[in-house]
């Protein structure tokens, strides 16, 4: 009997924007994990092009607005063609090698983030923005289908806070000095972690089924946090799948 060969995914390798070494590619998973973030690299990519219909697994999941995250049960109790079962075992596998970490993966089928209607800064996941923690930390995320995470050259990002309009206007809010209480503001409102392209700043995407491990702005970090944003939602567009952590 002749079987229909199983999809494979079709994608341009990764390729780190030019002149720009922050962005180190490796090929397998223990050194995207063991690999230092230091030395300037804020940011690890294992470059993978991925087996099986992820489209399929978005289309049979049939999720509503906003964001659902996925179970391992769901996503096995899916009926799926063998190139969709091939994408749900490549899901759970990667959540499998995150937990070895001690992590706790999420994988989440997005139809939208919520906006915020903030007009002096939005700091929705739409903005540029780095993660951030109180102690030592990564952020490992995959994009399995379009559209991709995109990010932005640390040499192409001005924090907002550091525009001189934004920064007056947030401290007329504030109502008080530029100092360490105005700072604690701006920390605790998360102005300080969002960015703005400078002008022909060229964003680049993260890809499809790569995984990343970036750098997360905490004390001590020996490199600049890695800044980065969710794509822009665009109407009729099917749910991405994203694994984050």
């Amino acid at each position: 009997m002749r079987r229909a060969p199983l999809m494979r995914a079709f994608v341009i390798p990764f390729i780190p924007p030019p002149d720009y070494p922050r962005i180190k590619v490796v090929s397998r998973f223990d050194e995207l994990v063991t690999t230092p973030l230091d030395g300037g690299v804020n940011a690890l990519c294992w470059a993978r092009a991925l087996p099986g219909n992820f489209s399929e697994v978005v289309e049979q999941l049939a999720v509503g607005e906003g964001i659902t995250t996925l179970d391992d049960t769901r996503l096995r109790a899916l009926c799926l063609s063998a190139a969709g079962r091939e994408a749900v075992e490549v899901l759970l596998e990667d959540q499998r090698l995150l937990r070895t970490l001690g992590v706790s993966p999420v994988l989440d089928c997005i139809d939208g983030y919520l906006r915020d209607e903030d007009a002096i800064i939005a700091t929705d996941v739409y903005s540029f923005h780095a993660d951030s923690a109180p102690v030592q930390t990564d952020t490992y995320l995959c994009s399995y289908n379009e559209p991709a995470t995109e990010g932005l050259r640390n040499d192409e990002a001005l924090r907002r806070v550091d525009i001189p309009e934004t920064r007056a206007e947030l401290l007329r809010r504030f109502g008080g000095n530029d100092d360490e209480e105005f700072l604690e503001y701006l920390n605790e409102h998360c102005y300080d972690l969002h960015y703005a392209p400078v002008a022909g700043a060229r964003p680049f995407s993260f890809g499809l089924g790569n995984l990343w491990r970036l750098a997360v702005e905490y004390p001590g970090s020996p490199v600049p946090p890695c800044v980065h944003r969710a794509p822009e939602t665009v109407p009729g567009q099917p749910p991405r799948l994203l694994l984050i952590s």
